[in-house]
C-alpha cells in the first residue's frame, strides 16, 4: 500500500519535452532517500493541458506540478515527498490557494469539461491491463456477452444518439446494424486511427492513454455485428500508440479478453494492427480498408458500402478511435445516460484538440452544444498577447470557419453545417488578427493538393487549379473574375469528386470566401494583405523618426538590403536606415532585430 502517488505524463507532447527522463529521475530519487515502498511512480497518457508539460500530479494531494524539469525533481522529491512540503514555484498558478490546492476539476480548463472519451487518460497506467479493469474495463464486454443480445446491444447503441465522431456523423447505431443484417461467413470490425488533419491529436492520445478501452469497444462491436476479427489503421508516425495498444492486445489475450470462448460465452474475437504510412486519403475508410488489404491506398466507389462489401470483400463496420471510446460507457450507463448529454441530435461529448492562438493548448471534451465562446475564452484561456480573435478552423483540410461574429455558436454536427463548417474529426484552430484568411485557405488547399491521390480528375487535376488562383491572389494578380471561378471550381469538384478527400477538400476556400471576402478583394483590388501575411503584397518600412540609427536590422538582412540615410532625426545621435524595396526578400529578420524599438513595421 503506497502512501502517495505521482502521475507523470507520458503523452507524445509531453514525452518530447523528457518526461521519460523525469520518471527515470523521479524513481532513482525515491530509491535513494529509501522511499521506494511509499511512493508509486506511474506513467499516464495524456492530461489535457498540452501547453504546460511536462506534468506531475501527485496524490492524495492533487498538487499540479506543471512544465517540471528534470532538474527540479530532487527538490520535489526531496520537500514534498519525503517533507511534505509543496514545491510553490512548480504548481500550477490556478490551484493555489492558502494552504491547500484546488483539484483540477476546479480549474477553469476543466471545470466545463465531460470526460467520457478521455474519461481514464491521465488517470490510469495505460500499459497495465489491471488498471483499466479496476475501473471498470471489459464489464461492458462481458454483459454484452453474457445478458444482451446482440441485436439489444445494437439498440442501445442506437438509442443513445451516438454518431461518427470521425467527421461525417453518421448513426452509429444504425452503421452496425447495416453490417449485422448482411450474412457472411466472414466479418470484420475495423478502427479508423489514421488520424491525418494538422493539428490533430485526439485519436492519438486516446490510443495513448487507454488503449484497452478501444479493444473492449471493437470486441463490443463484433459481437453485435457476428465479426470474429478486427484491425487497428494506425499511424506509424505514433509509435507510442503502436507500441502501448500492441500491448494491450497482448494482455487482453493473456487474460482471455481477446481469442476464443471470451467470457466462456462461444464468443471469439482476435485483433491486428496494421501501420498506415501517413497518406491523409487513407483516412477515408474505403482506401483505408484497400491498405489494409497490401494495396495501394485508393478510395472505392460507393455503393457497394463496407457494411456488405468492405475488407477482403466481406461485410465490414468502420468507426473512428474516439467514436469506440465512448462505446464501454454507453453500455455500462445505458443509452438515456448517453443521451442526456449534448443537444437533441448530437448527443454526448466531443474532443478537440485545441491549438493556434490560444492560451491553453490541449485536449479538451466537452458536452456537444457548447458555444465556441467557452471552448476559447473559459477553457482555452483566451487568445494571448492581447490579440483579438478572428476565427476558428474546424475539421482541419476538410473544415471550415467559425468567425468571430459567430463565436456563440453551439457546437454540434448540425450547427455547424448550418453555417457552412463542419464538426471534422475535432481539430480546432484558433486565428487571431495576425492571421491571413487567404493565407489559411491557401496553407488547407496545399495540403489537400499533395494528399490527392489522384484517382478523380475533379479532385486531381482541380484541386491544383484551385491552388494556382489562390496563389495568384497573394501574389496580388488576380482579379475580381478569378475569385467568382474559384468559386464556381470548389463547388464542381466538392460536388463531383469520388471520395471525401475531394468532396471536402473546398471547405476551407469555400467558408473564408463566404466569412472574409473583404480580404479576398483586398488581396485584389487594393493589391494589400490586410493581416500582412502574404509576402508578394508586403513591404517593410523603417520609421526614420523612430530609427536610432543602430544598425540591428542591417546587420540581420540576408539580402543587404537596409542602408543607413543622412536623415538624423530629431533627438538621435546617428543616421536612421532605410530598406530598400528592390532587393528586400521579405524574410522579417529586420523588423524581429527591432523588437525593442519597434522602429520597423510593415504593411
Amino acid at each position: 500500500m503506497y502512501r502517495s502517488h505521482v502521475l507523470v505524463c507520458g503523452g507524445t507532447g509531453c514525452t518530447s519535452s523528457h518526461s521519460n527522463e523525469i520518471i527515470e529521475k523521479l524513481e532513482s530519487e525515491i530509491a535513494a532517500k529509501g522511499l521506494q515502498d511509499e511512493i508509486k511512480v506511474i506513467k499516464t497518457g495524456c492530461f489535457g493541458l498540452c501547453a504546460l508539460g511536462p506534468i506531475m500530479i501527485v496524490y492524495p494531494e492533487g498538487c499540479f506540478y506543471s512544465e517540471v524539469k528534470v532538474e527540479d525533481v530532487p527538490e520535489i522529491v526531496e520537500e514534498h515527498l519525503l517533507k511534505g512540503r509543496m514545491v510553490t514555484r512548480l504548481l500550477y498558478e490556478e490551484t493555489v490557494q492558502e494552504d491547500t490546492v484546488k483539484s483540477l476539476e476546479q480549474t477553469k480548463f476543466y471545470a466545463k469539461q465531460k470526460r467520457i472519451a478521455l474519461r481514464n487518460c491521465g488517470v490510469i497506467d495505460p500499459e497495465n491491463i489491471d488498471e483499466y479493469i479496476a475501473h471498470d474495463g471489459y464489464q461492458a464486454l462481458e454483459k454484452c456477452l453474457n445478458q444482451l443480445t446482440p441485436d439489444e446491444v445494437i439498440k442501445i447503441v442506437d438509442d443513445s444518439g451516438l454518431r461518427g465522431r470521425g467527421g461525417g456523423g453518421f448513426r452509429t447505431g444504425l452503421k452496425w446494424s447495416f453490417a449485422a443484417k448482411n450474412a457472411a461467413d466472414q466479418k470484420y470490425v475495423v478502427c479508423n486511427a489514421d488520424e491525418g488533419d494538422p493539428g490533430a491529436f485526439m485519436d492519438r492520445s486516446i490510443l495513448e492513454g487507454d488503449p484497452h478501452c478501444i479493444i473492449e469497444a471493437m470486441a463490443i462491436c463484433g459481437y453485435a455485428i457476428g465479426a470474429t476479427e478486427g484491425y487497428v489503421y494506425v499511424r506509424a508516425e505514433y509509435p507510442i500508440a503502436v507500441k502501448r495498444l500492441q500491448l494491450a492486445i497482448d494482455q487482453a489475450k493473456e487474460y482471455g479478453l481477446l481469442g476464443k470462448n471470451i467470457f466462456d460465452s462461444g464468443f471469439d474475437f482476435d485483433l491486428h494492427i496494421r501501420l498506415g504510412a501517413g497518406a491523409f486519403v487513407c483516412g477515408e475508410e474505403t482506401a483505408l480498408m484497400t491498405s489494409i488489404e497490401g494495396n495501394r491506398g485508393e478510395p472505392r466507389p460507393r455503393p457497394p458500402f463496407p457494411a456488405v462489401k468492405g475488407l477482403f470483400g466481406k461485410p465490414t463496420n468502420n468507426n473512428n478511435v474516439e467514436t469506440y471510446a465512448n462505446i464501454p460507457q454507453i453500455i455500462l450507463n445505458g443509452a438515456e445516460w448517453f443521451a442526456s448529454m449534448g443537444t437533441e441530435k448530437s448527443t454526448g461529448t466531443k474532443v478537440f484538440a485545441l491549438g493556434g492562438k490560444i492560451t491553453n493548448t490541449g485536449l479538451v471534451e466537452v458536452p456537444m452544444g457548447t458555444t465556441l465562446r467557452e471552448v476559447i475564452e473559459d477553457i482555452g484561456g483566451g487568445i494571448p498577447n492581447g490579440k483579438k480573435f478572428k476565427a476558428a478552423q474546424t475539421g482541419g483540410p476538410s473544415g471550415g470557419c467559425i468567425p468571430a461574429h459567430l463565436m456563440d455558436t453551439a457546437i454540434d454536427f448540425d450547427n455547424l453545417t448550418a453555417i457552412g463548417c463542419m464538426m471534422g474529426s475535432g481539430g480546432l484552430i484558433v486565428m487571431d488578427e495576425d492571421n491571413c484568411m487567404v493565407d489559411i485557405a491557401k496553407f488547407f488547399l496545399d495540403f489537400t493538393v499533395d494528399e490527392s491521390c489522384g484517382k478523380c480528375s475533379p479532385c486531381r487535376i482541380g484541386t491544383k487549379r484551385m491552388m494556382e488562383m489562390l496563389e495568384k491572389i497573394t501574389e496580388g494578380k488576380a482579379t475580381l473574375e478569378d475569385l467568382d471561378k474559384l468559386e464556381e471550381l470548389a463547388l464542381y469538384i466538392k460536388q463531383n469528386s469520388l471520395c471525401g478527400l475531394g468532396q471536402t477538400a473546398p471547405n476551407p476556400v469555400l467558408a473564408t470566401l463566404k466569412f472574409f471576402r473583404h480580404e479576398y478583394e483586398a488581396h485584389v483590388v487594393d493589391k494589400v494583405c490586410p493581416a500582412g501575411v502574404c509576402k508578394g503584397l508586403v513591404r517593410y518600412y523603417i520609421d526614420a523618426e523612430k530609427c536610432i540609427g543602430c544598425g540591428m536590422c542591417a546587420r540581420a538582412c540576408p539580402a543587404d538590403a537596409i542602408a543607413r540615410t543622412d536623415y538624423i532625426a530629431p533627438g538621435h545621435k546617428l543616421a536612421s536606415f532605410a530598406i530598400n524595396p528592390e532587393k528586400c526578400v521579405k524574410c522579417g529578420a529586420c523588423m524581429d532585430s527591432c523588437k525593442k524599438i519597434q522602429a520597423i513595421y510593415k504593411k
